[in-house]
């Protein structure tokens, strides 16, 4: 017996109904309880962190990571819906791929993974 996937991210919010609006609108996941999201096959990282870790913000519990397609073009959208996309050149390599981080309408950071192209 095995763990094949994870099956589902269950959070609190003060306003799910609006949050899971927000993630249906702006990054086309099937969010809430009427929902079923269906992912692309790839890989997955999970990985706890050390809890005086700097990778993401001290007070949020965990961050979101999701593969993307078109980083670019989905930072431009996000942008132009008023949602700060924040980029480093230090995030990016050609081994893991290029990233962005925004945060959703409750704080909790979202790192948005482009996966580096398959030779």
């Amino acid at each position: 017996m095995a763990v094949t996937g994870i099956g589902g991210l269950f959070f609190r919010s003060a306003d799910p109904d609006a949050r899971a609006a927000w993630y249906r609108e702006h990054l086309g996941i099937e969010a809430g309880h009427a929902g079923i999201w269906q992912q692309d096959a790839g890989m997955t990282v999970f990985a706890p962190f050390p809890a005086d870790s700097d990778y993401f913000a001290a007070d949020q519990p965990f961050m979101l990571n999701l593969r993307v397609t078109g980083l670019d073009a989905l930072a431009v959208t996000l942008e132009a819906s008023g949602i700060p996309v924040e980029r480093r050149d230090e995030w990016d390599t050609d081994d893991y791929g290029h990233f962005a981080r925004i945060h959703d309408p409750e704080g909790l950071p979202i790192e948005l993974w482009e996966p580096p192209a398959q030779a």
